[in-house]
């Protein structure tokens, strides 16, 4: 056997398993979020046990009935948002917690939160060619924001975006890197783009996260439109948290933001990157591998530019007080 021979065969066999290990974990991850969808309530055996628990602290509070009362009639001076954080606090996984550090980095204040949906829509639409009145017709009637988001945001639709724009392009990986790129030229042609991976789009480098993937699929289901409409938040959630921790502790139903979907936000609300002196964001709902035979160990981030908006990567174990995970959430 020759070398080429050689050398083509062991290329063949790293992308199997690299296929293999991208089908386990979404696999996996579907399984995980199947599963999860389980949720547990005061009536359940666990939640009578956390609710002991609660009875135990407040009986040795010691409370007259003048401080009892002022705690009940607290609700919206903070005591019930004050347990949700704890019982948020206290349920999840200490994996990664050294990966994060105190951040007062906030949104620029040009940015108002999102815009209305609609407005939205016909924006994102425009810029990058899709028809907008499938998503219209479910704007009007959108279920409850979920604990968590910040508003309805606009995203495109990979599927959509290759079906108008290259339709030659069919596996599902190439299809997400080829609709960064397209909206990256969107973004290049309203304003300063600065893409620090050039030529790094690729499937050999950059991926949905599985739990993404999964996550818009079910979205996809109820959503039959060029455009998606996401709950979401743009960072707040998980300032100053690296990627891998934002995403271990992700609650139930939310799942990162990747680069098509923080690309179609940078799209429709400018002002959201507009000085160095901001949150900026992470998009971990992508993979990203520095080498292209390597590991993916990094994710994308969208940052301010000092005139214009960066692409660029970043590991994923980083934690930095001006960045923070975007992410959305499933209906509850």
């Amino acid at each position: 056997m020759s070398l080429n021979q050689t050398v083509n065969g062991l290329q063949i066999i790293c992308l199997i398993s690299r296929r293999i290990e991208v089908w386990r974990t979404r696999h996996n991850t579907e399984r995980m979020m199947t599963m999860s969808r389980t949720l547990i309530t005061s009536d359940d055996p666990k939640g009578r046990q956390a609710v002991d628990l609660f009875r135990a602290a407040y009986n040795k509070a010691g409370l007259d009935s003048e401080r009892a009362q002022r705690l009940n009639e607290n609700e919206d001076g903070g005591f019930t948002d004050g347990l949700r954080e704890l019982i948020e606090r206290c349920s999840v996984t200490n994996r990664y917690a050294d990966e994060e550090v105190s951040s007062s980095y906030a949104y620029p204040r040009e940015y108002k939160g999102p815009k209305p949906i609609e407005e939205q829509i016909r924006k994102l639409a425009e810029i990058l060619g899709l028809d907008p009145s499938l998503a219209l017709e479910y704007a009007k009637s959108l279920p409850p924001l979920p604990e968590g988001a910040e508003g309805y945001f606009a995203i495109a639709s990979v599927d959509a975006l290759a079906a108008k724009h290259f339709p030659e392009v069919t596996d599902p990986t190439e299809k997400h890197c080829a609709a960064i790129r397209f909206i990256h030229t969107k973004i290049a042609a309203s304003r300063r783009f600065y893409n620090y991976r050039e030529g790094q789009i690729t499937p050999a480098q950059l991926r949905a996260h599985a739990r993404t993937a999964v996550a818009l699929a079910k979205l996809a289901e109820t959503q039959k439109g060029d455009i998606l409409i996401v709950a979401a938040q743009l960072g707040m959630r998980h300032r100053g948290k690296s990627v891998r921790r934002a995403r271990e502790v992700f609650v139930t139903n939310e799942f990162g933001l990747g680069s098509v979907a923080v690309g179609s936000v940078v799209l429709t609300h400018p002002e959201r990157l507009v000085r160095w002196e901001e949150l900026d964001m992470d998009c971990p709902g992508d993979e990203f591998a520095p080498g292209a035979d390597g590991p993916f160990s990094y994710a994308p981030c969208f940052r301010c530019h000092d005139d214009g908006v960066e692409f660029n990567a970043s590991a994923v174990s980083d934690a930095h007080e001006c960045y923070g995970s975007t992410s959305a959430f499933l209906p509850q």
